[in-house]
């Protein structure tokens, strides 16, 4: 059973979320203090957090920063705040998707579902997730490009033979980006592969992200060779050499 880590000092919020979620079948543990949350992190070891921006102790953006300096685990920030700047902070500290408050539970469970497909390629049974259907349309799992070697069923990918730290978010960007290399690919096309959005998202989840994947992927994330703006378009995959 998947535990859900609520962060939200609304107890409203929070309780609603909990029932929400375990008559989903997860379970949940709430806390409603940033500093605490990163307290019991280790003590709670969640398969994915929802994490509000507005706490006391720490901020939202500040937690999710402490996380990640021990983590990967996938983190939806929720926030009442659209505004760019703080939804850019929260990404860039290292949250994989924002749901803006009020929002409705039904694309909070859709976005919580996304991120456990992403986040785990084998299924509970033992079958890969998707690998199936992949091999199904002649697609592969295994890509060699360069100094780039990804493996989606292994969940790795390493340069120059040298394992990459990426979440699980980055690991897919970059899997989508390099099993097109040399294509440019749309940011409304990264939405839907990579974040699972049907229709039109926000497109600063796809630039913040590609900005974190550069700076694990590139030489000099300042002048990107790998991972490469299209302009007016979105971004490429230029194979680097081996």
């Amino acid at each position: 059973m998947a535990t859900i880590f609520i962060v939200d000092d609304d107890q409203a919020i929070g309780e609603m979320l909990s029932l929400v979620l375990e008559n989903e079948g997860f379970r949940t543990v709430t806390c409603m203090d940033g500093l605490r949350a990163v307290e019991m992190f280790p003590t709670v070891q969640p398969d994915l957090i929802l994490l509000d921006v507005m706490l006391p102790g720490l901020d939202g953006t500040e937690v999710a920063r402490r996380i990640r300096e021990t983590s990967n685990v996938p983190i939806i920030m929720l926030t009442a705040k659209s505004d760019t700047l703080d939804v850019v902070a929260g990404l860039e500290a290292g949250a994989d998707d924002y749901v803006p408050k009020p929002f409705k539970v039904a694309e909070l469970l859709a976005r919580i579902r996304a991120r456990f497909r992403i986040a785990r390629p084998v299924a509970a049974d033992g079958e890969e997730s998707g690998g199936n259907a992949n091999a199904a349309r002649g697609e592969t799992n295994h890509l060699d490009r360069g100094a780039i070697v990804i493996d989606r069923l292994e969940h790795t990918a390493t340069k120059h033979g040298k394992a990459l730290n990426l979440t699980p978010m980055e690991f897919e960007l970059l899997f989508v980006l390099a099993a097109a290399a040399g294509e440019a690919i749309s940011r409304s096309t990264l939405l839907k592969k990579v974040w699972g959005y049907e229709n039109s998202g926000d497109t600063r989840l796809v630039n913040v992200h590609v900005q974190r994947l550069r700076a694990k992927v590139e030489d000099d994330p300042e002048n990107p060779q790998i991972v490469q703006t299209v302009r007016g378009i979105g971004y490429k995959f230029v194979t680097p050499e081996a």
